[in-house]
Protein backbone atom coordinates (compact mmCIF):
# COMPACT_ATOMS: atom_id res chain seq x y z
CA UNK A 1 0.00 0.00 0.00
CA UNK A 2 1.27 3.50 -0.55
CA UNK A 3 2.22 5.62 2.05
CA UNK A 4 -0.40 8.35 0.72
CA UNK A 5 -2.92 5.74 0.94
CA UNK A 6 -2.16 4.58 4.34
CA UNK A 7 -2.47 8.28 5.49
CA UNK A 8 -5.78 8.39 3.51
CA UNK A 9 -7.18 5.42 4.68
CA UNK A 10 -6.10 6.76 8.23
CA UNK A 11 -8.07 9.95 7.50
CA UNK A 12 -11.24 8.09 6.75
CA UNK A 13 -10.89 5.68 9.68
CA UNK A 14 -10.65 8.81 12.32
CA UNK A 15 -13.49 10.02 10.67
CA UNK A 16 -15.62 6.91 10.83
CA UNK A 17 -14.68 6.08 14.68
CA UNK A 18 -14.43 9.38 15.87
CA UNK A 19 -17.24 11.19 14.22
CA UNK A 20 -19.63 9.54 12.46
CA UNK A 21 -19.68 5.65 12.22
CA UNK A 22 -23.41 6.02 11.38
CA UNK A 23 -21.84 7.02 7.66
CA UNK A 24 -20.57 3.55 6.50
CA UNK A 25 -23.24 1.69 8.65
CA UNK A 26 -21.59 1.32 12.16
CA UNK A 27 -22.47 1.95 15.67
CA UNK A 28 -20.25 2.11 17.95
CA UNK A 29 -20.88 0.60 21.54
CA UNK A 30 -20.66 2.45 24.85
CA UNK A 31 -17.42 2.59 25.14
CA UNK A 32 -16.17 3.18 21.35
CA UNK A 33 -15.64 -0.01 19.95
CA UNK A 34 -16.95 -1.38 16.62
CA UNK A 35 -16.89 -4.74 15.12
CA UNK A 36 -13.54 -5.03 13.24
CA UNK A 37 -15.52 -7.62 10.44
CA UNK A 38 -18.17 -5.16 10.48
CA UNK A 39 -16.02 -1.94 9.92
CA UNK A 40 -14.53 -4.03 7.09
CA UNK A 41 -17.42 -4.90 5.10
CA UNK A 42 -18.36 -1.50 5.55
CA UNK A 43 -15.35 0.11 4.19
CA UNK A 44 -13.77 -2.49 1.29
CA UNK A 45 -10.79 -2.76 3.12
CA UNK A 46 -9.24 -6.30 3.91
CA UNK A 47 -7.81 -7.42 7.75
CA UNK A 48 -4.46 -6.74 6.04
CA UNK A 49 -5.38 -3.12 5.22
CA UNK A 50 -6.55 -2.44 8.27
CA UNK A 51 -3.85 -3.52 9.87
CA UNK A 52 -1.41 -2.28 7.93
CA UNK A 53 -2.97 1.51 8.95
CA UNK A 54 -3.23 0.62 12.61
CA UNK A 55 0.17 -0.31 12.85
CA UNK A 56 1.38 2.99 11.21
CA UNK A 57 -0.26 5.36 12.13
CA UNK A 58 2.52 7.99 13.75
CA UNK A 59 -0.07 8.94 16.08
CA UNK A 60 -1.44 5.29 17.85
CA UNK A 61 -4.47 6.94 16.50
CA UNK A 62 -6.31 3.26 17.09
CA UNK A 63 -6.62 0.29 19.21
CA UNK A 64 -7.56 -3.24 18.54
CA UNK A 65 -8.86 -5.27 21.62
CA UNK A 66 -6.84 -8.19 23.38
CA UNK A 67 -9.17 -10.38 20.22
CA UNK A 68 -8.40 -8.11 17.77
CA UNK A 69 -12.72 -8.58 16.82
CA UNK A 70 -12.97 -5.18 17.92
CA UNK A 71 -11.25 -1.50 17.06
CA UNK A 72 -11.69 2.03 18.30
CA UNK A 73 -10.18 5.27 18.07
CA UNK A 74 -7.99 6.21 21.16
CA UNK A 75 -9.25 9.48 22.32
CA UNK A 76 -11.01 12.83 19.80
CA UNK A 77 -14.62 11.48 19.50
CA UNK A 78 -17.35 13.64 18.84
CA UNK A 79 -19.95 11.48 19.16
CA UNK A 80 -20.80 10.20 22.38
CA UNK A 81 -18.70 7.30 24.33
CA UNK A 82 -17.39 6.59 27.54
CA UNK A 83 -13.68 5.57 27.15
CA UNK A 84 -13.16 4.36 30.81
CA UNK A 85 -9.46 5.83 30.97
CA UNK A 86 -8.86 5.84 34.87
CA UNK A 87 -8.11 9.43 36.77
CA UNK A 88 -4.29 9.30 36.86
CA UNK A 89 -1.76 11.96 38.26
CA UNK A 90 -0.51 14.11 35.42
CA UNK A 91 3.42 15.39 35.00
CA UNK A 92 3.70 18.78 36.77
CA UNK A 93 3.71 20.51 33.39
CA UNK A 94 1.55 19.53 30.42
CA UNK A 95 1.64 21.43 26.93
CA UNK A 96 -1.01 22.54 24.06
CA UNK A 97 -0.17 23.49 20.69
CA UNK A 98 -2.52 25.72 19.01
CA UNK A 99 -2.45 27.98 16.10
CA UNK A 100 -1.51 31.21 17.01
CA UNK A 101 -4.91 33.10 15.47
CA UNK A 102 -6.48 31.03 18.82
CA UNK A 103 -4.00 32.60 21.45
CA UNK A 104 -6.38 35.77 22.29
CA UNK A 105 -9.58 33.60 22.86
CA UNK A 106 -7.26 31.12 24.96
CA UNK A 107 -6.36 33.68 27.06
CA UNK A 108 -9.52 34.99 28.07
CA UNK A 109 -11.47 31.91 28.13
CA UNK A 110 -9.63 28.71 28.84
CA UNK A 111 -9.08 25.77 26.82
CA UNK A 112 -12.61 23.98 26.23
CA UNK A 113 -13.06 20.54 24.40
CA UNK A 114 -14.81 22.45 21.34
CA UNK A 115 -16.91 19.43 19.81
CA UNK A 116 -14.78 16.41 21.67
CA UNK A 117 -15.33 15.15 24.80
CA UNK A 118 -11.61 16.49 26.33
CA UNK A 119 -9.18 18.74 25.84
CA UNK A 120 -6.07 17.18 24.48
CA UNK A 121 -2.57 17.59 26.02
CA UNK A 122 1.02 16.45 24.84
CA UNK A 123 3.87 15.53 27.55
CA UNK A 124 5.99 17.02 25.22
CA UNK A 125 6.62 20.30 24.13
CA UNK A 126 8.20 18.89 20.03
CA UNK A 127 4.78 17.09 20.29
CA UNK A 128 2.37 20.13 20.85
CA UNK A 129 3.96 22.21 18.15
CA UNK A 130 3.34 20.01 15.68
CA UNK A 131 0.01 19.62 16.22
CA UNK A 132 -0.35 23.31 16.50
CA UNK A 133 1.03 23.36 13.29
CA UNK A 134 -1.62 21.85 11.86
CA UNK A 135 -4.12 24.39 11.88
CA UNK A 136 -1.44 27.47 11.16
CA UNK A 137 1.35 29.16 12.58
CA UNK A 138 1.71 27.12 15.74
CA UNK A 139 2.12 28.44 19.34
CA UNK A 140 2.87 25.89 22.20
CA UNK A 141 1.14 26.74 25.75
CA UNK A 142 2.03 25.18 29.04
CA UNK A 143 -0.35 23.77 31.34
CA UNK A 144 0.09 23.93 35.11
CA UNK A 145 -1.21 20.44 34.99
CA UNK A 146 0.12 19.36 38.79
CA UNK A 147 -1.90 22.78 39.77
CA UNK A 148 -4.81 22.11 38.31
CA UNK A 149 -4.68 18.70 40.28
CA UNK A 150 -3.97 20.21 43.17
CA UNK A 151 -7.19 21.94 42.66
CA UNK A 152 -9.48 18.86 41.84
CA UNK A 153 -9.21 18.82 38.25
CA UNK A 154 -9.33 15.44 37.18
CA UNK A 155 -6.66 13.85 34.65
CA UNK A 156 -6.48 10.58 32.48
CA UNK A 157 -4.37 9.27 29.84
CA UNK A 158 -5.24 7.71 26.08
CA UNK A 159 -4.10 4.16 25.40
CA UNK A 160 -1.84 6.44 23.00
CA UNK A 161 -0.62 8.88 25.40
CA UNK A 162 -2.68 11.69 25.33
CA UNK A 163 -3.50 13.66 28.15
CA UNK A 164 -7.23 14.60 28.42
CA UNK A 165 -9.24 16.78 31.22
CA UNK A 166 -12.37 18.71 30.87
CA UNK A 167 -11.07 22.30 30.74
CA UNK A 168 -8.16 24.10 31.28
CA UNK A 169 -8.75 27.71 32.89
CA UNK A 170 -6.67 30.79 31.60
CA UNK A 171 -4.78 30.95 35.19
CA UNK A 172 -3.44 27.82 34.53
CA UNK A 173 -1.60 28.60 30.74
CA UNK A 174 1.53 30.12 29.66
CA UNK A 175 2.22 31.21 26.39
CA UNK A 176 5.75 29.60 25.39
CA UNK A 177 5.97 30.78 22.01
Amino acid sequence: MDPRDVVRRSKRLSYVLRHAPGSVGLTLDAAGWADVDALLAALGWTRAELERVVATNDKRRFALDGTGTRIRASQGHSVAVDLGYAAQTPPPVLFHGTAERNVPAIEAGGLRPGRRHAVHLSPDEVTARRVGARHGRPVVLRVDAAGMAAVGAVFTRSANGVWLVDAVPPAFLTVVG
